[in-house]
């Protein structure tokens, strides 16, 4: 997220919207050291969309290469994004927003790497273009790989047609890279709207917004992140940070601050669980 910009809508989502859970087509949280699961059968590559032009904030896209597989099945249509998820044993979600980018990811995986904690990245489709051995990075290291769009826009600001290109190009590179496409979805700025759930039911992706902010975007200092973390831990959370996007150093040092903290006070971290049909 750019720190400039804070949508209204985003604390009310935080505040007032009612909490979801995943139903039928998600389960509860696994935990760090289970197995991924098992791949499946290997597709052709699909042609890749022109991607738009990036924003200035953000690298130049080049073209990703692997094997791919085909698109899941249509996910349920929802009227509102997943807050928080079904645990019993103190387990959270960590999830970052924005990237890849060459700057900071790298240094959140190696910390992730160096706890043995699995998280969930939210990539921007012109930053996985860009750095594409970061994405198999991630899936090497267990992580999983969501969509948020190519350039990171307001999508309440655009067509349906818009939409469409934004979330599409985004699943496709990150399918012609890993050779998965993404089971998630996240919208910009936590701004939802029945476009971007219809869009993202229709590519096989499950809408996940968060339950603690870090408000790591608005770089208030290492120890106010950190605080924000602590203060919002909780089994089910999911945890909202960001490796792209602006100036992250922030949020690398907070993430070595306050992962270590939460594993010695007996928290765990998961990945959510789906099950494909």
């Amino acid at each position: 997220m750019k720190k400039e910009e804070l949508l209204p809508g985003r604390r009310a989502l935080l505040r007032g919207a009612a909490l979801a859970t995943l139903a039928t087509t998600a389960g509860c949280l696994g935990t760090t050291r289970s197995a991924p699961p098992a791949p499946a059968p290997a597709g052709g590559a699909p042609a890749l969309r022109r991607p738009q032009k990036p924003a200035t904030y953000r690298l130049r896209p080049i073209a990703g290469y692997g094997p791919a597989r085909s698109l899941p099945a249509s996910a349920p249509v929802r009227s509102k994004p997943i807050l928080r998820l079904a645990s019993r044993n103190r387990t959270m979600v960590l999830t970052f927003d924005d990237g890849p980018d060459p700057r900071f990811t790298p240094h959140i995986l190696r910390t992730l790497r160096q706890h043995h904690v699995r998280a969930m990245f939210f990539v921007c489709g012109e930053m996985a273009a860009a750095s594409p051995d970061l994405l198999r990075e991630m899936v090497d290291d267990g992580h999983l790989i969501g969509n948020h769009t190519w350039t990171h826009p307001q999508l309440l600001r655009l067509r349906r047609s818009g939409v469409r290109r934004e979330i599409e190009s985004t699943s496709e590179v990150v399918q012609r890279t890993v050779g998965e496409a993404p089971l998630w979805f996240r919208a910009p700025y936590g701004a939802w709207n029945r476009d971007a759930f219809e869009i993202g039911a229709g590519l096989g992706m499950e809408p996940l917004a968060w339950t603690t902010d870090s408000l790591d975007w608005t770089e208030p200092g290492t120890r106010k992140v950190v605080d924000n973390v602590l203060r919002g831990a909780g089994s089910g959370v999911v945890i909202l940070n960001h490796d792209a996007g602006g100036n992250r150093w922030q949020s690398v040092e907070a993430l070595r601050i306050y992962l270590p903290r939460l594993l010695a006070d007996g928290y765990r971290f998961g990945l959510p669980q789906r099950r494909i049909t």
